[in-house]
């Protein structure tokens, strides 16, 4: 378990405009090309919501990530410095019945490290 910071976890109050690229990227081995842009613009326009960080791994089904991952522990240095990150984009998948992490896996992993209850701002469609 990383060391807690003392103050609460910081969060930009909008995502950052490279991680929708990043997402698209990620979505466009899920989706096709013409699917992935109207999920990016979905994505754009909703709103920030919060959901506690161990409830979005189990809707996700994802394992979780530890400090041997760069990432991960870049995130979590982040943290420590009291850097905001910048909030998760998911997707629901109805078929599967999962939340797909179109962006921010490595921070929310860096996050359950500190506090599996912390809220995290997200955009989810």
């Amino acid at each position: 378990m990383a060391e807690i910071p003392t103050d609460p976890i910081l969060w930009l109050p909008q995502v950052e405009d490279h991680d929708y690229s990043a997402a698209g990227s990620y979505l466009s081995l899920l989706h096709a090309e013409g699917e992935v842009a109207g999920l990016l613009d979905r994505l754009k326009a909703a709103p920030i919501v919060h959901y506690k960080a161990k409830d979005i791994f189990r809707a996700s089904r994802l394992s979780l990530l530890g400090m041997s991952n760069s990432h991960v522990a870049k995130d979590q240095r982040k943290i420590q410095k009291g850097q905001a990150l910048s909030p998760l984009l998911l997707v629901r998948d109805e078929a599967t019945g999962k939340v797909v992490i179109a962006d921010g896996y490595h921070r929310l992993c860096a996050v359950y490290g500190f506090d599996e209850d912390a809220l995290i701002p997200c955009k989810i469609i």
